[in-house]
């Protein structure tokens, strides 16, 4: 019960940041997909777990369960799913279509010999997120943007990083957790662009 805990604030810290700053600093502000008529991925979760399982026998994904009592602040519902004691995958979701406005796969480091594989296996499930998501990554370079991703996020409460359409989220707690989150944002054209277009 006091991973499922923590679990909750990893979860919650990365939902209410909207900016880089403490979420508990944050209680009015939400993340751009928290925002009503922010954009979905193009596939449900269940779409969502079908290829992910699909695509990676070894690291498999259960059911998605609703976790009740979180605000509803924009329509949403939001998931949750044990993968084992220190691994959870989360999402946020749009109601009705119960199409991905988040993706989220949070770790409870452990201590002791098993750490390092562990580790291993959360970042393993953190790229395998990564090349359901966006289809054009290769297994290697799922792996190094991870790495590139969760070293400029390391030490850090919240760091993002926004390529294109999509914008990665990194909660580093330390020995509270770690949590990856991958959403779709926006695309707004630059008024620079508009006499490009003429």
């Amino acid at each position: 019960m006091k991973s499922w805990g923590r679990l909750m604030l990893l979860l919650l810290t990365v939902a209410t940041a909207g900016a880089p700053v403490l979420a508990e600093e944050t209680s009015g502000v939400t993340a751009p997909y928290l925002l009503a008529g922010s954009p979905t991925f193009d596939q449900t979760i269940s779409q969502f777990r079908e290829r992910f399982n699909a695509d990676n026998p070894d690291l498999p994904l259960n059911e998605f369960r609703s976790i009740s009592g979180m605000p509803d602040r924009a329509n949403l519902t939001r998931a949750a799913s044990k993968i084992n004691e220190n691994l959870y995958a989360s999402t946020a979701l749009e109601r009705g279509t119960l199409k991905i406005k988040s993706m989220q796969i949070t770790w409870l480091p452990i201590q002791g010999p098993g750490q390092k594989a562990a580790k291993a296996k959360a970042h393993g499930y953190m790229s395998a997120v990564l090349r359901v998501l966006i289809p054009t990554l290769t297994k290697a370079q799922s792996q190094q943007k991870l790495q590139k991703l969760l070293a400029a996020g390391k030490g850090q409460r919240y760091h993002a990083e926004t390529e294109g359409a999509i914008r990665y989220v990194v909660a580093d707690n330390g020995e509270k957790g770690l949590t990856f989150a991958v959403e779709p944002i926006k695309l707004a054209l630059s008024d620079d662009n508009e006499g490009d277009n003429k």
